[in-house]
């Protein structure tokens, strides 16, 4: 009773603020953030100074509490919601010798839809039209199984991209939503195979799905069936490499032998998307992977390393 009140409240706020502030053309939300560690440093450095000790910290308690309770009352609540796994009508345990079947059967769509979907100068993979690609992602929405999702899907356009595009390169966060603004945010600068893919997963939270792994399923929901290529590319190529990611610990001849077996087109992708990642290594993507992993854990869900439960959801609706 109480979890329904909280989804029926989060669909009133995601309305508003998204009609508030959709047509803003940068995220307002970064902005807020911006605004607030401003004001923590402010009152934080402040706090060193005996006169003002006192009610610096006060303020500084009082600003985090509503923080916290607004994001709780906007946001946090979500995480409580019956699991996707429980409306799907099969709940066997994943294999991976099912998940082997699928990651040949995804191999496979990979190629061919990379193979009609365009490329820059050094043969990587490239979106032609990003608003498109949202445009689609929105309209998919509305079509998610009625099992699934009976969530209001409004097709207001509230993507993103971070101003935090710079930092994020080095902290392996692709996308984020921001529950005070329901705004979708996207690293911009990512490889573009990543993009479609991330914008999908965080229209998920969006719809009212808090926990990730959630969010990454309805994300291939969306982006499976989709006409728009570079969607569907996107959103295939996200699924086999959860895949293997998930077959490798026990079987990684077989993951080995599915790279090679990769066109010539999706090596390439492949090669940037590394080259990516090494680029921006550091401590800061340690330190982020650390902190999200406690972030996701203290929040009802399973750490980030693991991917099983997206797993256990594809291979339950596939039905291998």
């Amino acid at each position: 009773m109480m979890i329904s009140f909280f989804e029926s409240f989060f669909e009133i706020q995601k309305k508003i603020h998204q009609i508030i502030f959709s047509w803003i053309p940068f995220s307002f939300g970064d902005v807020l953030y911006i605004l607030l560690g401003i004001f923590l440093l402010y009152f934080i450095i402040k706090s060193f100074k005996k006169k003002s000790r006192s009610s610096s910290l006060l303020k500084i308690l009082v600003v985090i509490n509503i923080f916290y309770f607004s994001y709780q009352i906007f946001w946090g609540m979500l995480y409580f919601q019956t699991p996707i796994i429980k409306k799907l009508s099969s709940q066997e345990e994943p294999t991976v010798e099912k998940a082997k079947i699928l990651a040949l059967k995804y191999l496979e769509k990979c190629k061919e839809t990379r193979s009609l979907t365009k490329e820059d100068n050094n043969g990587v993979f490239i979106i032609t039209d990003l608003k498109a690609v949202q445009h689609e992602i929105l309209s998919q929405q509305t079509k998610l199984p009625q099992n699934i999702s009976d969530k209001k899907a409004p097709e207001i356009n509230a993507f993103k991209p971070s101003l935090f595009k710079n930092v994020m390169n080095f902290t392996g966060i692709l996308g984020y939503y921001n529950p005070f603004t329901a705004e979708a945010q996207f690293n911009s600068q990512l490889p573009n195979t990543l993009v479609p893919f991330t914008s999908a997963h965080e229209s998920s939270h969006q719809l009212g799905f808090a926990r990730e792994q959630e969010a990454n399923f309805v994300g291939y929901l969306i982006g499976i069936n989709s006409k728009n290529l570079e969607l569907r590319y996107s959103t295939e190529y996200f699924t086999l490499k959860s895949l293997l990611n998930y077959i490798v610990d026990e079987d990684p001849e077989f993951v080995k032998n599915a790279l090679k077996n990769y066109s010539k087109e999706m090596k390439k992708d492949r090669a940037y998307e590394k080259a990516f990642v090494l680029k921006h290594q550091g401590v800061l993507d340690d330190f982020f992977g650390f902190t999200n992993n406690l972030f996701l854990k203290s929040n009802q869900q399973e750490g980030s390393i693991t991917y099983s439960y997206f797993i256990d959801l594809l291979l339950n609706y596939e039905k291998i």
